[in-house]
């Protein structure tokens, strides 16, 4: 009897595509040359000295651990058997089911986004992977998590590389273990994973030998074309910053205008992505007359740029420049994360100096007291100092991509093994999201500045302490600062945990007021009247304890952003008719968003 004709390429009986002999002869020569090149380039920098990061701090901790455990070891064998319980109850429930008797999970993870296959519930056999998978890493965060003896630092290091360990380990992110992917790859004859190979090469050829994840369609977006295009004119410029006004579209504008310094960690428009979530559009159309410090993007030679010079040259320079544009020396000024950490640290040499240009305050996301400053804490000690400093030192700057990995680590399932599972198991292409076409347009930060933040404000936490750090000669005292204060916070923030930004409304000296939003240190920020997506809680008082804020707080539906408007209003209602760009004493430079955001790393 004649066998069926098995076209290259058709699906079998079984649903699985055989695959095509000549695009898999094509895709290996094309994989294989790529291979060899960026092999070939990774040895000419071993050559020229570069060296691997060193994870010796990561080590030491967990040896300091094991020590602890094994020292009193009790706490291990009942978690040992705990473990040992469960995972026979989840055999007996497996047999159970594969014979057709219910029975309920051992551990369950229904939010958990890596388990959103049908499969993981309805096959035995996943539903056992996944349920094991969680167990295990359930008996890890247990045992790490209890260990008695460590100091604060080692057991945050432990619990923190321990979970990235754990949440490597995911049966989600191989491809024998994921049901998605082996669907994918029966039906496609396994051109996803030749997809997905030549996906891995693209990121490394893009990082030079370092895997550098492409999250989104880096060509579906360019700035002052898709985003970042709210209309207005750079009216002022220098060595660190562009300062961009934009153009109004009221007749009558505020008397007072308004501020904004962003972090110049990352670039000014995720204030301005889209007109439907543009911060800079909306406050334009409630009658503020916007200034955007729009930072640049360091190279080598602005390396010994210090923290001082942002605040000289960024708010500062602002103000001067705003006065000659305007006519206006008052303004409200915000600051978001480091801007706001540079905002206060300019109020506190301002307030020193009788200086009372900025007559509101603004703090996004802002840390002020850094002695609980969250998951970033595991990379700030004397040894990844030293060795960062080195790293920086030679080159001028620290490079955005560095940056941005930390970034992505404290948050590695959404922003790591998600695009991992999707750009190379399964060989999709990355969706179009202008958030995370902001998120990789990273940029670097001067070695000398950076320098001094970390070690200063990260390290010691000297910003909190009255006159810990001088800036051009003046002491420091953030409690000298009477300017009145809006700070506004996210409940699920990883970077600046609410409750230490909430410890600024206890150093400033001023009328402050506290505002927490539902969501992260970016979505909860970037949230429209018109989206109505997240909520916000108030509350008037300002307790020392946070939770006790939190305790008595009201929550309201809907974004924070008009309760920031009535607050900044509340100062000022006067109003004068609308500027132009350009129609002061500063004439226009460029158009809006300038030539200084476009800089982009290679």
């Amino acid at each position: 009897m004649a066998q069926p004709d098995k076209t290259a390429g058709s699906p079998d009986q079984s649903g699985f595509k055989m695959p095509d002999p000549a695009l898999l002869g094509r895709s290996m020569a094309e994989i294989a040359e790529r291979s060899q090149r960026i092999v070939g380039e990774w040895l000419k920098r071993q050559e020229a000295g570069e060296k691997p990061a060193d994870q010796s701090h990561i080590g030491s901790a967990f040896l300091e651990m094991t020590t602890r455990l094994m020292a009193n070891p009790a706490h291990l064998v009942q978690a040992q058997i705990g473990f040992w319980q469960d995972y026979m109850t989840l055999w007996q429930n497996t047999a159970r089911r594969m014979m057709g008797v219910d029975s309920p999970p051992v551990i369950d993870s229904p939010n958990d986004r890596r388990f959103k296959d049908g499969a993981w519930k309805e096959s035995e056999v996943f539903d056992f992977i996944k349920q094991s998978y969680l167990l295990s890493a359930r008996f890890v965060q247990d045992v790490v998590t209890h260990v008695d003896g460590l100091d604060p630092k080692t057991a945050q290091k432990v619990d923190f590389y321990s979970r990235q360990f754990i949440d490597a380990m995911s049966p989600s992110n191989f491809l024998l273990t994921n049901p998605e992917v082996l669907r994918k790859t029966a039906e496609t004859g396994g051109e996803n994973l030749l997809k997905g190979l030549s996906n891995l090469l693209g990121d490394l050829e893009r990082g030079k030998g370092q895997l550098r994840i492409k999250m989104t369609d880096m060509d579906a977006f360019q700035v002052g074309e898709n985003i970042g295009v709210s209309d207005g004119k750079v009216v002022y410029q220098n060595d660190l910053m562009q300062l961009i006004q934009y153009t109004p579209t009221t007749a009558k504008a505020l008397k007072r205008p308004l501020v904004i310094a962003p972090p110049w960690i990352n670039k000014f428009y995720i204030l301005d992505l889209r007109p439907r979530n543009s911060f800079v559009r909306w406050a334009v159309s409630q009658g503020h007359t916007v200034f955007v410090i729009s930072w640049v993007n360091p190279d080598e030679h602005l390396a010994e740029k210090n923290f001082e010079d942002y605040m000289h040259l960024g708010f500062l320079a602002a103000l001067d420049a705003i006065e000659a544009a305007t006519g206006e020396k008052e303004v409200n000024a915000i600051g978001y994360c480091l801007g706001g950490t540079l905002l206060a640290s300019t109020l506190a040499f301002m307030a020193a100096k009788d200086d009372t240009r900025i007559k509101t305050a603004t703090f996004f996301v802002t840390m002020m007291d850094f002695r609980e400053a969250g998951e970033l804490g595991v990379f700030i000690d004397e040894e990844q100092l030293n060795a960062l400093e080195e790293k920086m030192n030679k080159r001028g700057y620290l490079e955005g991509s560095e940056m941005a990995t930390t970034f992505n680590m404290l948050r590695a399932n959404d922003l790591i093994w998600s695009f991992v599972v999707n750009n190379y198991l399964m060989g999709n292409d990355p969706f179009p999201f202008d958030l995370l076409y902001w998120n990789a347009d990273s940029t670097r930060m001067p070695a000398k500045m950076h320098s001094f933040y970390l070690r200063n404000m990260y390290q010691e936490n000297l910003l909190a302490v009255p006159g810990g750090i001088s800036l051009s000669g003046v002491p420091i005292d953030l409690g000298q600062v009477k300017t009145p204060a809006y700070f506004l916070s996210t409940r699920e923030d990883h970077i600046a945990p609410w409750k230490s930004t909430y410890r600024g409304t206890q150093l400033l000296g001023g009328d402050n007021r506290f505002v927490l939003a539902a969501s992260g240190h970016i979505a909860g920020v970037v949230n429209p009247p018109e989206g109505g997506k997240y909520n916000h809680w108030v509350n008037k008082d300002l307790p020392a304890d946070p939770e006790t804020w939190f305790a008595g707080a009201t929550e309201l539906a809907g974004s924070w952003w008009p309760d920031w408007h009535r607050w900044v209003t509340s100062f000022s209602k006067a109003q004068v008719t609308a500027r132009q760009p350009g129609d002061g004493k500063l004439p226009a430079l460029e158009n809006a968003p300038g030539s200084y955001v476009k800089v982009r790393l290679t």
